[in-house]
């Protein structure tokens, strides 16, 4: 391995199989350390606290504290910690409340391990990954349909595009001003146009978008 520090991983879910089972795979990938289990929603904001790991993978159906809670109580105690869920609940329902608390990948347990690692590095790297079927309920939250989502693409200007490309990165807008040769305020103004031509809320579901729509690039 590299000098690169390894990605911290903390792993929440109620199945101790589950648990044994990720904390083997995960162990022997090079550039990922397992830092902890937890049981239940309590025990994950409590470890997520102590033990500072980048990354928590976080079942969404535990006793007493769900994931859900503890998504929105990771975030109201501002532990920087990005989440990545990783649930067997497949209704839709479940997966705009989770976004809006904070979560910057949502994936289900029959995920291909292989791609499961990619997607720990890559929310590691600031990037948000869905499932295809956890995207499309998010991006069908918002206002249109096909055709106003279709709309959307086509109207966004050629730097618009640059934006939202570097926005499904997980740039900032002080990464992304640095990128362009633009100031703050003009990726501002770019970020606020793209948002309402796309008829999103915010960056995630922007992020999104552009996976969707083969914006994200490389």
């Amino acid at each position: 391995m590299s000098a690169t520090a390894a990605i911290r991983v903390l792993i929440a879910d109620d199945h101790p199989v589950v648990r044994q089972g990720l904390r083997t795979f995960l162990g022997i990938q090079d550039d990922i350390e397992v830092v902890g289990e937890a049981a239940d929603g309590v025990s994950a904001v409590t470890l997520a606290e102590s033990l500072k790991p980048d990354i928590v993978l976080l079942d969404l159906k535990m006793p007493g504290a769900d994931g859900l809670a503890a998504l929105t109580e990771l975030r109201a105690r501002g532990v920087p910690a990005r989440v990545l869920v990783l649930t067997s609940v497949t209704e839709r329902g479940h997966v705009l409340p989770a976004v809006q608390a904070g979560a910057a990948g949502y994936l289900y347990k029959d995920v291909d391990p292989k791609a499961l690692v990619q997607a720990i590095r890559a929310v590691h790297d600031g990037h948000v990954l869905f499932a295809p079927d956890a995207a499309e309920a998010v991006l069908r939250s918002g206002p249109g349909g096909k055709d106003d989502d279709d709309r959307g693409v086509a109207a966004l200007t050629e730097r618009e595009r640059e934006v939202l490309v570097q926005i499904a990165r997980g740039r900032s807008n002080r990464e992304i001003a640095r990128a362009l040769t633009v100031s703050e305020k003009t990726v501002k103004t770019h970020v606020s146009n793209l948002l309402m031509k796309l008829g999103v809320q915010d960056r995630t579901q922007a992020a999104l978008y552009a996976v969707r729509h083969g914006l994200a690039g490389d």
